[in-house]
């Protein structure tokens, strides 16, 4: 008999790859308000009441609660949802879980720290800036001081998904790209590390299979910065040589980005180097594979065969 997951909130590019890790080797149930893929059914965890009867139905052994609202402009304007969406609901997570006495699992960010430092490990205190980091956090220490027994992993520039479901840097940057953007303007003063939704999935498996239950920074290996991450991935795509960056303070884009940003959001994956449990591999490896694998095809149908044929070769 497989074990049992239910996933909350498993619609955006971390469900995605969850689903495509967690499938095989265990019998999902995967819901979302929005019902995106043949193997999601809708539910808005927001509602309580449906929430546990959901879950309780499905009888799982696991609880993987990963939705939240991510835009940061999105939750400065509408800070009720937002702490609805990503604090409240967290709390009935945290209940659910504890009634059928299983593990819960829920996905902090490194955007709850406030960025004086350069680094943060996994005992540094967090102090979030704006209504999307103190949802998170709020939600966090929730789980870490209520739930029976859990997981909290905190991510950092989440890169996943591919065309359809990556709302973040990377899309946003080939999109440009597509559209015959070769002058890119890149912040010269944010710095962070990036996570590949696929190993990060794996490395939750890792974890919960180990029953290495608590809280770890689970980010991609290496430091880098918004601008780095920028260069590498057009070096990826082969057109090093066709795009000019302009550096620019995050204060360029001041009427886009509003929302206050930590200057480093840089994680220090210790725990999981103390438990030997870290297999999160160095960013620039996992950018060139999720290029690969999440945009091959679209990149053939929106670029000239040249590129096309440069990426092939990478």
């Amino acid at each position: 008999m497989k074990k049992r997951i239910y996933i909350a909130g498993a619609g955006g590019m971390l469900g995605e790859a969850f689903y495509r890790i967690f499938n095989n080797d265990y019998e999902l149930k995967c819901t979302d308000k929005d019902v995106n893929e043949k193997w999601l059914n809708f539910l808005d965890f927001r509602d309580f009441e449906k929430y546990k009867s959901d879950v309780e139905a499905f009888n799982p052994d696991y609880l993987f609660h990963l939705g939240a609202y991510t835009d940061l402009e999105f939750c400065e304007l509408n800070p009720d949802d937002t702490y609805l969406t990503n604090t409240t609901s967290v709390e009935n997570a945290v209940f659910i879980a504890n009634k059928l006495n299983i593990p819960l699992l829920y996905i902090s960010t490194a955007g709850i720290f406030d960025g004086k430092k350069d680094f943060y490990d996994d005992w540094d205190e967090p102090n979030p800036l704006g209504h999307y980091a103190r949802s998170k956090y709020m939600g966090e220490r929730y789980v870490r001081e209520n739930a029976k027994r859990y997981v909290v992993c905190r991510a950092g520039w989440m890169m996943g998904g591919g065309p359809k479901k990556d709302k973040k840097f990377i899309n946003k940057i080939i999109k440009q790209l597509i559209s015959g953007n070769r002058s890119l303007h890149i912040v010269n003063d944010k710095d962070g590390t990036p996570t590949f939704t696929v190993d990060f999935a794996k490395n939750v498996k890792l974890l919960i299979e180990n029953e290495y239950w608590g809280l770890y920074n689970m980010v991609c290996n290496g430091e880098t910065s918004r601008l780095e991450v920028a260069q590498e991935l057009v070096k990826i795509l082969g057109m090093e040589n066709e795009v000019a960056f302009h550096e620019v303070p995050s204060g360029y884009f001041e009427d886009t980005y509003f929302a206050p940003r930590p200057p480093s959001e840089r994680l220090i994956n210790k725990k999981l180097q103390l438990r030997n449990m870290n297999i999160m591999r160095e960013w620039k490896i996992a950018l060139r594979e999720y290029v690969q694998d999440y945009f091959a095809d679209y990149l053939k149908e929106n670029i000239s065969s040249e590129k096309e044929g440069t990426l092939i070769q990478h």
